[in-house]
């Protein structure tokens, strides 16, 4: 742009100024320093100009005088475009009325290049065209809220089973069969062996690591082909998934309990500001997470769903309706526990006090955001297991290495699956899954 500082004239003569982030601005108090980022928006007041800075870490306010730099450098910020990108040079002030307590008193901008036109501007936007645009919406102060909340539940979980004892192992993403029936699978010709598919869980083999170290946790991306529309389902998501040996099902609900208040723990102490300021979620609400959380039957449940006035039979499924009718009967998540034994998978054991129902259970987020954990013990005994896969009309020939943990050393051992997306849906307050990560993939949508 015409009457601005080159990058080479401008930066390079400077670098004893040090370069910094708006993150740790606050160690910079009184220093001149760089900033290299982007800018978000501005406005003009006479002589001066108010230019909104980010650089990924955080958004800075930036006070241009027309006094402090030449009138032709002063005259070609005001027409800089929104997303141009931007070195500056400024003296770090306090500043009381800014979020982050700081702004810049500018010297210098450079531009590394000015932005025409950026698609996203401040006006109203339709989801649809958002979503088209994701790459570029993610620059939005609510999509950095999101991701950074994102971040951090990522961080907790892995830090909670890193803290517990548990080692971390990294199942296939290719597998030879299904983990929960073969409808919602993505199938991918593998060579000469036929077809693969993606994952749609890591816990089988998840249930191998724990033979061999005890505690572990399975942590990366499933995918599940189901032709489903609703605002909790994504056909790609990442999900963690602890398994323990001698783990029983009260011990498997202890263990979701404790790492579900360890993550929304963290959640609060680093993110109360973004929560409220950016997301406007209702913190108090996350605050009430704590334990013990409710734990009720399944057969309690349909009890409550019924006395709340939605007729629903025993060995109906609790959708998405019912959860959220179930859940707001509570001010924390609850967990509901063992359902009928045909409404799971081969791999569940069934309870030895009514071969009916299975020794598993879901955990319910409250405020309508629905299942965010669903785990139990596994059964453990060869032969019931090998009548369970007959059952349900699975090749038993793709899961010989799975029959082999019944046969050498075979102990009781339970785990779950955490659905991040979920829990970052529920954490923020979001409507929708599809703004809890950075590319989503739906049911109608591949790109970006």
């Amino acid at each position: 742009m015409a009457g601005l500082p080159c990058l080479k004239e401008t930066i390079l003569p400077r670098m004893s100024v040090p370069w910094i982030y708006v993150s740790d601005i606050a160690q910079h108090e009184g220093q001149e320093v760089l900033l290299k980022g982007w800018l978000y928006g501005k406005r003009s007041s006479g002589k001066l100009q108010f230019l909104q800075i980010r650089d990924g870490s955080g958004t800075i306010q930036g006070v241009l005088f027309k006094g402090d730099v030449p009138e032709e450098l002063f005259n070609a910020v005001d027409k800089l475009p929104q997303e141009a990108s931007i070195v500056v040079r400024g003296a770090v002030k306090k500043e009381a009325r800014s979020p982050i307590g700081f702004e810049l008193s500018l010297k210098d901008v450079t531009v590394i290049q000015a932005a025409e036109n950026f698609p996203i501007s401040p006006k109203d936007h339709g989801v649809a065209f958002l979503m088209e645009h994701r790459h570029l919406w993610l620059r939005s102060a609510r999509q950095h809220a999101i991701l950074r909340i994102r971040h951090t539940i990522v961080k907790a979980i892995r830090d909670y089973f890193d803290d517990h004892g548990f080692t971390l192992l990294d199942a296939p993403i290719l597998t030879p069969a299904a983990c929960e029936g073969t409808s919602t699978l993505f199938e991918v010709p593998y060579f000469d062996l036929g077809n693969a598919y993606l994952t749609q869980s890591g816990q089988l083999y998840g249930e191998a690591g724990a033979m061999a170290l005890g505690k572990i946790y399975v942590f990366g991306p499933t995918f599940r082909a189901e032709k489903s529309k609703t605002r909790r389902h994504l056909t790609e998501f990442w999900m963690v998934e602890p398994e323990v040996a001698y783990m029983d099902l009260d011990g498997d609900m202890d263990l979701a309990e404790d790492c579900l208040v360890s993550v929304v723990s963290r959640v609060l102490a680093r993110h109360e500001r973004e929560l409220t300021g950016v997301l406007e979620r209702d913190v108090a609400a996350l605050k009430r997470v704590a334990k013990p959380f409710p734990r009720i039957t399944y057969t309690e449940a349909i009890e409550r769903i019924n006395g709340a006035g939605h007729p629903i039979g025993w060995g109906g499924d609790i959708g998405g309706d019912e959860e959220t009718l179930l859940a707001n009967q509570f001010d924390r998540p609850v967990m509901v526990h063992r359902y009928p034994a045909k409404m799971k998978a081969f791999y569940f054991k069934k309870d030895p006090n009514d071969p009916n129902l299975a020794l598993g259970v879901d955990v319910l987020a409250p405020e309508g955001y629905g299942e965010i954990i669903g785990g139990g013990q596994r059964e453990d005994n060869l032969e019931l297991l090998e009548a369970a896969i007959r059952e349900q009309g699975l090749p038993p020939e793709a899961f010989s290495w799975y029959l082999d943990l019944r046969r050498w050393g075979s102990v009781p051992h339970a785990g779950f699956g955490l659905g991040v997306e979920r829990t970052v849906a529920w954490l923020c307050g979001l409507h929708h899954v599809r703004e809890t990560i950075p590319f989503p993939r739906m049911l109608e949508r591949l790109t970006p």
